[in-house]
C-alpha cells in the first residue's frame, strides 16, 4: 500500500531550492488528491535590532512575498492542481514551518528544499531545514533533484528562483 498524504505544506522563501519543492509538491499533491498549503515566513527577528525599524519594511516584503505566492498559484491551477492556498507566517520560519502550522493545518507531509537564500543566517543559526526535519512530527522531503530526478548543484539551490 502506497502512502497517502492529505495535507501537503510546501515552505517557499524564493530560492530555486524551493521552487523545486514547490514542482514536485504540486505533482505529490496531484497524484494524492491532496491540499497543498504554501507558505512564506518572514523573520521578524531580523529587523527587531534596527533601530530605525518601521513596517514599511516588513510591508515591503510582505508584498513581494504576497506577488510570489499568487504566480505559485497560478502555476499549480495552470498543471491541473485546485486544492491549494498560501499565507504569510511572521515569527521565526523554523518553528513556523515545524511545530505552528503542522499543528495548525493538521500536515502529515512538508516538502521543502534542501538550501534557502540566507547563507549567513545559516551559518550563524543553523539551516531551516535541518531543524525541519529534525523537529516536526510529521513526514518532511527535502528536494535536491528536479522532477526528472536530476540532482541540482548545491550552489544553485541557495540562488534566486525565476518565479
Amino acid at each position: 500500500m502506497l502512502q497517502e498524504y492529505r495535507n501537503i505544506l510546501v515552505p517557499v522563501d524564493g530560492s530555486y531550492g524551493a521552487e523545486l519543492a514547490f514542482e514536485k509538491a504540486v505533482a505529490i499533491a496531484k497524484r494524492n488528491e491532496a491540499h497543498l498549503h504554501l507558505v512564506h515566513a518572514i523573520d521578524t527577528r531580523a529587523y527587531q535590532d534596527v533601530s530605525s525599524f518601521d513596517n514599511s519594511i516588513v510591508d515591503e516584503i510582505t508584498d513581494k512575498s504576497k506577488n510570489r505566492l499568487e504566480k505559485y498559484m497560478q502555476t499549480a491551477h495552470e498543471a491541473g492542481l485546485e486544492d491549494i492556498d498560501y499565507s504569510i507566517e511572521y515569527g521565526a520560519p523554523k518553528t513556523i514551518i515545524a511545530k505552528d502550522l503542522p499543528h495548525e493545518l493538521n500536515v502529515d507531509l512538508i516538502i521543502m528544499g534542501a538550501t534557502g537564500l540566507n547563507a549567513v543566517a545559516r551559518l550563524l543559526i543553523g539551516s531551516v531545514t535541518e531543524y525541519v526535519t529534525r523537529a516536526a512530527t510529521c513526514d518532511v522531503l527535502v528536494v535536491k533533484t528536479n522532477l526528472k530526478n536530476e540532482l541540482i548543484p548545491e550552489r544553485q539551490l541557495g540562488k534566486q528562483s525565476n518565479q
